[in-house]
């Protein structure tokens, strides 16, 4: 399934991981809020960290496929060009054929700019293609990443007003009296 999405099967199961512990992770009372161990979030979120440089190596892989298959595209289209130009001055030599050379090079040169467009065309939605796919790994990872930390901020809030009301009940003794 996440190979089909291009996610990284680590990626997918740390993600996983991260909701699994968001989702079993104990209720602050009289709060929305949940209490997680910091150290289990610090370790996956760092997992996750290591597996994206792979996802970012991928991306320039593509992006510099793309750039090989559009060289070899234009060194394909200027050979044709090339080759066009030698056929039309070879026909264009002999005087009873100067119409039909003319019009042949000219044919050829057409054909090779549009098999050189075509094959750039297919090259820009494939890298495009590649590039939105990992755009939306990246957004998911992200969109992940900021749920867990808001929830992190929800629990380091709670805990916070927790500590606060646990330190105006115990700074007085039973007389009412402030502990120095």
């Amino acid at each position: 399934m996440s190979e089909q999405r291009g996610v990284p099967l680590d990626v997918e199961a740390k993600l996983h991981e991260l909701e699994r512990l968001v989702a079993e992770a104990k209720a602050v009372p009289l709060s929305a809020s949940i209490m997680l161990n910091r150290a289990e979030v610090d370790g996956l979120m760092h997992d996750l960290r290591e597996a994206l440089p792979d996802e970012l190596t991928q991306a320039r892989w593509v992006i510099r496929e793309r750039d090989e298959i559009l060289e070899r595209a234009q060194a394909d289209a200027d050979r044709l060009i090339s080759d066009g130009k030698a056929e039309r001055d070879r026909l264009v030599s002999r005087e009873e054929v100067v119409q039909t050379a003319a019009g042949e090079a000219e044919r050829i040169v057409e054909d090779a700019r549009e098999h050189a467009r075509r094959i750039r065309l297919e090259a820009e939605d494939y890298v495009d293609a590649k590039l939105a796919n990992f755009e939306v790994v990246l957004n998911k990872t992200l969109g992940a990443v900021e749920r867990g930390r808001a929830k992190l901020r929800g629990a380091s809030e709670a805990d916070d007003l927790a500590e606060d009301s646990d330190l105006d009940i115990d700074s007085f003794d039973e007389d009412r009296q402030p502990r120095s």
